[in-house]
């Protein structure tokens, strides 16, 4: 597995029930900002992938964002 997929599925521990995300917010501003953005688009197609082939994770995919990043609520 990518290992910033897994970093950020880890991540989803951390947040409660109904909290309303972007992959972004699951990682550290500066981490984030170092990626190039090729990978950072890259990250968010194999993250929503991972998450509508596992709905053991418990994370609805929700509308994007009006600068087109995909939302995602944790149930």
């Amino acid at each position: 597995m990518n290992p910033l997929l897994q970093q950020a599925i880890n991540e989803l521990s951390n947040l409660n029930s109904g909290e309303v995300f972007l992959v972004k917010e699951l990682f550290k501003g500066y981490e984030w900002k170092r990626l190039d953005r090729a990978v950072r688009l890259n990250l968010g197609t194999i993250f929503l992938s991972h998450i509508q082939n596992n709905p053991s994770l418990n994370i609805s995919v929700l509308d994007k964002t009006t600068s087109n990043q995909q939302k995602y609520q944790k149930n």
